[in-house]
């Protein structure tokens, strides 16, 4: 059984596509999608137990830093290039948004909403940085630099010219509810976008 998540992405793939899957942690998702979809590609990741986990798997997994950028891969050498929960984590985010639709003809992101009512509540109400299961880590050690707002990252489309193909924004549990779909900044806690410039 895969993580929920990704079987919102697994969706989104085509049968068949080529694709490069960022952070890819133990290539559950690729794994998958070559399994049932037909789908070749690689893997790029920095943790050894998650390259060791990709190996096992069969997944083709590169060692790779994506702080580093993308300029090893030529441009539209894939269809998709799939990052999930590590927009985020980057130091330049923005500029791996560009590197991402610069190797594929589409791209596929996911990352927690800081603008989430339990965020801004946990914030308001206790002065601290929030720290929940969504989002399980102290100020001090969390791999989150470039807090991010589904606002903020659909302002960032729209300033750079990347449309939006598609969203689905969810809860903690991978459901999409009535609120989350009304006010997706307000109440969704994991935002899933498909773009493409």
């Amino acid at each position: 059984m895969m993580r929920a998540d990704l079987e919102l992405i697994y969706d989104w793939v085509p049968e068949g596509a080529h694709v490069l899957d960022l952070a890819c942690g133990n290539g559950e998702l690729l794994e998958t999608l070559a399994r049932h979809k037909g789908v070749t590609g690689y893997g790029l990741e920095i943790d050894h137990a998650g390259i060791n986990a990709c190996v096992e798997r069969g997944v083709s997994v590169i060692e790779h830093n994506l702080d580093d950028g993308l300029s090893s891969f030529c441009d539209n050498s894939y269809d998709q290039v799939i990052m999930t929960q590590a927009l985020q984590a980057l130091r330049r985010p923005d500029k791996m948004l560009d590197e991402m639709l610069r190797v594929a003809e589409e791209g596929i992101i996911t990352f927690p909403n800081f603008g989430h009512w339990r965020v801004r509540a946990y914030l308001g109400l206790k002065g601290r940085m929030p720290v929940s299961s969504a989002l399980p880590y102290e100020w001090y050690n969390t791999p989150n630099i470039h807090l991010c707002t589904v606002q903020d990252f659909e302002t960032h489309c729209r300033k750079s010219n990347i449309r939006i193909l598609e969203r689905q924004v969810i809860n903690r549990h991978h459901r999409s509810g009535l609120l989350a779909r009304l006010w997706p900044n307000l109440f969704g806690e994991i935002a899933i976008y498909r773009v493409t410039v």
